[in-house]
């Protein structure tokens, strides 16, 4: 068998995505409303896909490929599950939208408070990048004070504050900001290396009289999975409160996916206390637009329209992504934890079995059920630590992948996502493409 590496998959290997790009291309910048789906990183030919069914997507083409994206996270039951489908289609049933409360979005806030103990409140919004917008304007908002750390490679939205060295889409193109964020926007944030205590206790020592809050991933999963150091989330807790600042722990990725309470269900409960608000959203919507944010009580209770901090969306909580939340949510019994464990645990031995077999250098780090592969030796505890990787043996895997029906995430910066679908079919295809996709790993170009 030949061990020349695959090439990139053109316009011919997928001719009705390749029609579908030029369409959008002249009215969607870039042929996409999301960067990192462009392929720009992997090149070659964004697939278009129709439909999707348990494990499985099925292209414009009619091409089938397990998927391990899961729409980045929210499939945690697999696409088009039926119980989801069923509440979406009651609820739809009743009326779209409203524009006044409705009885789901308080059954959705109840199940999330239920979850994870440290959030007494939440507030609803119709995004990630909302919900972390949201929650720096209201530590802002508690604190009187203007400044927010973060951690390089850690990513929370587009919000202007929050992009500076941004790991996910800004790092597949090796922006470290974003044109367009206002110098005033970018001065009031301080960059610092992930998972490094000393350096935040450098920063409150030279400016913590101006903190307002630290925010980060509770396991960062945007420049690939990167968890906290032992002791690294206790030292955020002690360091933010000895200044009378505020941790925000974003879980949009790792909420209710890592576990039934997300990251803090594997971490928690932390010695030095909680993180004063939590972000949320992919599982908690079902694969619908909403998100939240929460936390204590006595923050939450600055949000208008009980305090002075301002907060509103026309779609929060709207009744039909609340019925896919609340479904998928409940869905999510220790079962499907535990075939989520299974099968990844499947996918990435399989994986590091065959790339040992081709001497393809590689590390796999976890949160929970989430995992990346690393195209290089050792751990990986930082931003400059995963951007040290070999990308183009990241590109020719996932093509080799691709072209065997295996839809990978189309960065290396990325986590790999299952889902509790994922059969035994699914998985026996994933592995029976890994043997080709490691020997194309380790073919230089």
């Amino acid at each position: 068998m030949s061990s020349q590496p695959p090439p990139v998959q053109t316009a011919s290997d997928a001719p009705a995505s390749a029609a579908l790009l030029a369409r959008a291309a002249q009215v969607i910048p870039g042929g996409v409303n999301s960067p990192v789906r462009a392929f720009r990183a992997v090149g070659g030919t964004p697939r278009f896909m129709a439909s999707g069914s348990g494990p499985w997507l099925t292209d414009a083409d009619g091409k089938r490929y397990v998927d391990l994206i899961c729409s980045w996270g929210p499939m945690i039951l697999g696409h088009a599950h039926p119980d989801v489908l069923a509440a979406v289609t009651e609820a739809a049933a009743h009326g779209f939208s409203f524009g006044t409360p409705s009885e789901n979005e308080v059954r959705l806030a109840e199940e999330i408070v239920s979850r994870v103990e440290p959030v007494e409140q939440v507030r609803l919004v119709n995004s990630g990048t909302e919900a972390t917008m949201s929650a720096i304007r209201l530590a802002r908002g508690f604190t009187g004070r203007d400044v927010i750390v973060k951690f390089a490679g850690c990513y929370h939205g587009h919000v202007d504050a929050l992009l500076a060295s941004a790991g996910s889409g800004v790092a597949t193109f090796a922006l470290p900001d974003s044109a367009g964020v206002p110098r005033s926007s970018a001065g009031e944030t301080i960059v610092l290396p992930y998972n490094d205590l000393p350096a935040l206790e450098a920063a409150f020592a030279e400016r913590g009289h101006e903190i307002a809050a630290v925010i980060t991933e509770a396991a960062a999963g945007n420049m690939g999975v990167v968890p906290p150091a032992p002791g690294f989330t206790e030292g955020l807790l002690r360091i933010t409160k000895a200044h009378g600042a505020l941790l925000v722990s974003d879980e949009v990725m790792t909420g209710f996916r890592c576990s039934a309470s997300g990251f803090y269900g594997l971490e928690g409960p932390y010695t030095a206390g909680a993180p004063d608000l939590f972000t949320f959203g992919k599982v908690m919507g079902g694969g619908f637009p909403t998100a939240a944010f929460g936390g204590r009580a006595d923050v939450m209770a600055l949000l208008a329209p009980q305090g002075p901090v301002y907060q509103a969306g026309t779609l929060s909580g709207n009744p039909v992504a609340s019925a896919a939340g609340l479904a998928t949510l409940q869905g999510c019994t220790p079962a499907v934890y535990e075939r989520l464990e299974v099968v990844s645990r499947a996918i990435a031995d399989g994986v590091a079995g065959e790339l040992s077999a081709a001497s393809a250098p590689h590390t796999i780090q976890w949160a929970g059920s989430m995992f990346s592969v690393f195209f290089r030796d050792g751990a990986v505890t930082s931003y400059d630590d995963a951007k040290d990787q070999d990308t183009g043996a990241f590109r020719r895997f996932f093509h080799s992948m691709l072209s065997q029906g295996v839809h990978l995430p189309p960065s290396a910066f990325e986590s790999w996502f299952v889902s509790a679908s994922h059969d035994d079919e699914a998985v026996d295809h994933v592995l029976a493409a890994l043997p080709a996709a490691a020997r194309a790993a380790a073919t230089p170009d």
